[in-house]
């Protein structure tokens, strides 16, 4: 797929100067709005390392997740709560990943109405491919080097904590 041409000028600071010439100056829109563009495109980048191996970035995860846990195994509340998605979400993404052979379900022995779902030899043979893959793009953050990646990781933070995706240590 042909990139688009790029413009010969940042969208987004132009429309930061027609916001501030209209509802003065707010820093945080042009802060979101680069935000949302920049997840556009790591995860267009993401999503286009990990496509030939039949996966999303999304689904990509909750293979790392399973190959983390230390028997290749979690109840699909515990990948839900991990990845901090929907259980619909997970179920969509795990039903995905079994009819690829990556992953099984099971009954879970340990709660009579959940699921446990385990990573197939085949999904770790896939998720260490694209790993490999993902690493060698730095994943799509090759622009920035690992002290500029882990102030990107440290300002987003205090967001995180914010939106009370855990409890701060």
């Amino acid at each position: 797929m042909p990139k688009p041409l790029s413009l010969a000028f940042d969208p987004i600071a132009r429309a930061d100067e027609h916001w501030r010439q209209r509802w003065g100056s707010v820093p945080s829109m042009s802060a979101i709005t680069s935000i949302m563009r920049a997840h556009q495109i790591l995860l267009a980048e993401v999503d286009g390392v990990v496509k030939p191996y039949g996966l999303t970035f999304a689904r990509y995860e909750a293979l790392v997740l399973l190959t983390f846990s230390k028997a290749g195994e979690l109840p699909m509340s515990k990948i839900g709560e991990r990845l901090m998605v929907h259980p619909t979400s997970v179920t969509n993404t795990v039903d995905r990943l079994v009819r690829s052979g990556l992953v099984d379900k099971r009954p879970n022995p340990n709660d009579g109405r959940g699921t446990l779902a385990s990573i197939t030899d085949k999904g770790r043979e896939v998720c260490d491919a694209a790993t490999r893959d993902l690493m060698a793009m730095d994943f799509g953050l090759g622009v920035y080097d690992a002290e500029e990646c882990a102030e990107i990781f440290a300002m987003l933070r205090p967001l995180r904590v914010a939106a009370h995706d855990f409890d701060e240590e």
